[in-house]
């Protein structure tokens, strides 16, 4: 089934402008975990001079979260993730924290 603009739902502005950039924020932390650590270690090690000692690692940080950011691919990922949890909560009424969650054997 090709999926057309007609076959999407209708996104508010808060969802195209909040909720999925918010979402590529998170999937691209996961996506430059390597350059988080590498970031967070610095600071770690160098505390208050972080801001002098670690330039390297927070533009090599930025740079990799920029360019997920600006990728329009990535964008069209998040968006479709989105919507299909969207989706899932409009047809259970479960958010998608709550399901993730295991459930109790035993109640």
């Amino acid at each position: 089934m090709e999926s057309t603009k007609k076959d999407e739902p209708q996104l508010r502005h808060v969802e195209t402008d909040v909720l999925i950039p918010k979402m590529m924020r998170e999937k691209a932390r996961e996506r430059c975990v390597q350059h988080v650590e590498a970031f967070s270690a610095c600071c770690k090690d160098t505390g208050f001079f972080m801001v002098f000692k670690c330039r390297e690692e927070n533009a090599a940080l930025k740079e990799c979260l920029t360019r997920h950011y600006h990728d329009p691919e990535f964008f069209q990922e998040c968006k479709q993730e989105y919507i299909q949890e969207k989706l899932e909560y409009e047809r259970t009424g479960i958010p998608t924290k709550s399901r993730k969650q295991k459930l109790p054997t035993s109640m």
